[in-house]
């Protein structure tokens, strides 16, 4: 063992999570391509509706498609602040 060969298992390592992310990152793109054209239309529209009751951020609805088997299941998430404040109007 030289002194240098921890350098060496650093570095497959480094270079095996980044590949990890990358995949993470492809998958995620193929997912966004094969997506319905309705699903940022329908986050727009959760989140007027949400905003009608509770003051949120652009960024609190998420809507995602994901597969199941033979299924596709529709995952809403809406993130409300810790102390709801009314909405303006």
């Amino acid at each position: 063992m030289g002194i240098f060969d921890f350098l060496g298992r650093r570095e497959k390592n480094t270079a095996s999570v980044a590949k990890n992310r990358l995949q993470i990152l492809i998958q995620q793109e193929r997912s966004l391509r094969n997506a319905p054209d309705y699903l940022p239309l329908l986050q727009r529209e959760l989140l007027e509706v949400i905003r009608k009751y509770i003051a949120v951020d652009a960024d609190a609805v998420k809507v995602d498609l994901h597969k199941d088997g033979d299924h596709d299941l529709l995952d809403i998430s809406v993130s409300l602040p810790d102390k709801a404040a009314p909405a303006a109007g």
